[in-house]
């Protein structure tokens, strides 16, 4: 079908008022990733000014609970009259910013929280997956994920001329920013040479170019734009206005990948920025889903930031690290500030407070448009969610 106006009639129709973490890291023994979720809630509801017996819409996913949905409003009291369980994987998030936007414009609901959690250092400390290997590619024993990323980054090198410098350059720059974040769980120097000589996990990536595994959880609070310029009218924070939402799916198990090099997020982005009447030059920060170096180098290409194949060379030395090209992932990132198994809901927290101007030492001077972009599987699901001040609307 035509994409012609692809949702165009939902731009700065639905902001977000609300936006928090859980306690983050490793987490104090005997609590659930329910518990992490209800931290999460409790101070996003704070944050908004909402009490949660408001909340009439519940958006979530997990890697626990089958039934996501059902398990977290038992957990939290809640009687929601629009429930969305969608579940892909690490972009649940970030699709779910769509999915109330939507049910909020037409009248499904009229305060919706999105929510995750997860205890999974707690739980094993290892980046472990429920999913069944495929039938295709079980035999060969991949490590799940780690060995679909590496495919995709060995192919890049091979195609294209990246280096392993340049995927380092990607944990460097995550670094940095984790530096000036006093949550990020990783803060310590990193330089190009501790990742190239750390030990290798699967061929061409080592242990720095993998995400890290840490409890944690997030949350959002969405509402109508008119309740959002009253909330802030009354005392509240700056709404973050959704401009623009895509998704896109092109394969499940990465031996289906139709280009090894090319991602869905080529759909998601084009529609999300049709959605939001904005182009990658309007974009004035991007929060990215790094589960491994070579997601933004792809990431960056695929929406638009750079033509295929130069996204090594626009992430070198610093490109998207503090005062580089872009700003890129200024909490810190998978890689650096958390990563508790889905991180796509830490994209969207981030965008939001840049967009408020809470981000301390790695505020973003002016950010009137922030992109949060989220990916579920093995470069599977994609999620571009485009993000504005009142200035854009």
């Amino acid at each position: 079908m035509s994409e012609s106006g692809y949702g165009r009639s939902l731009r700065g129709r639905v902001a977000v008022v609300g936006v928090a973490e859980s306690d983050l890291g490793q987490v104090a023994p005997g609590l659930t990733s329910l518990d992490l979720c209800g931290q999460a809630a409790v101070r996003a509801l704070a944050d908004a000014g909402i009490a949660k017996s408001e909340v009439d819409g519940l958006f979530t996913a997990s890697s626990y609970f089958a039934m996501a949905g059902m398990d977290t409003a038992e957990y939290l009291g809640l009687r929601p009259t629009y429930l969305d369980g969608s579940n892909i994987g690490g972009s649940s998030f970030v699709s779910h910013v769509l999915h109330a936007a939507t049910a909020i414009e037409h009248g499904l609901c009229e305060v919706a929280l999105v929510v995750y959690g997860s205890t999974q250092r707690s739980d094993g400390g290892r980046l472990v997956s429920p999913t069944r290997p495929d039938t295709y590619e079980g035999p060969y024993k991949p490590r799940y994920p780690v060995s679909m990323y590496a495919l995709a980054a060995a192919r890049h090198m091979h195609q294209y001329g990246t280096t392993r410098e340049q995927l380092a350059d990607v944990a460097v720059a995550a670094r940095d920013w984790a530096r000036l974040n006093p949550a990020a769980f990783e803060r310590g120097p990193l330089t190009r040479e501790d990742v190239l000589s750390a030990r290798l996990i699967s061929d061409p990536l080592t242990t720095r170019d993998c995400c890290l595994v840490t409890d944690g959880g997030g949350a959002l609070v969405l509402v109508s734009a008119e309740r959002a310029r009253e909330l802030e009218a009354n005392g509240g924070k700056a709404p973050a206005y959704v401009l623009g939402v895509g998704e896109a799916t092109w394969h499940r198990n990465i031996s289906r990948m139709p280009d090894l090099t090319v991602t869905a997020a080529t759909d998601s982005g084009r529609r999300a920025f049709e959605m939001a009447g904005l182009a990658p030059a309007d974009v004035d920060v991007v929060e990215l889903y790094d589960a491994f170096t070579i997601n933004p180098i792809l990431f960056l290409e695929d929406l638009g930031f750079c033509a295929k194949g130069e996204g090594g060379a626009f992430v070198e030395k610093g490109g998207i690290a503090p005062g580089g090209t872009l700003p890129v992932n200024t909490n810190g990132g998978g890689l650096s500030y958390g990563h508790p198994g889905m991180y796509g809901v830490f994209t969207v927290i981030e965008a939001v407070r840049q967009l408020r101007g809470e981000c301390g030492e790695r505020q973003v001077a002016g950010a009137e448009v922030a992109l949060a972009h989220g990916n579920g599987g093995v470069l599977s699901s994609q999620v571009t969610a485009l993000l504005g001040t009142a200035d854009t609307l």
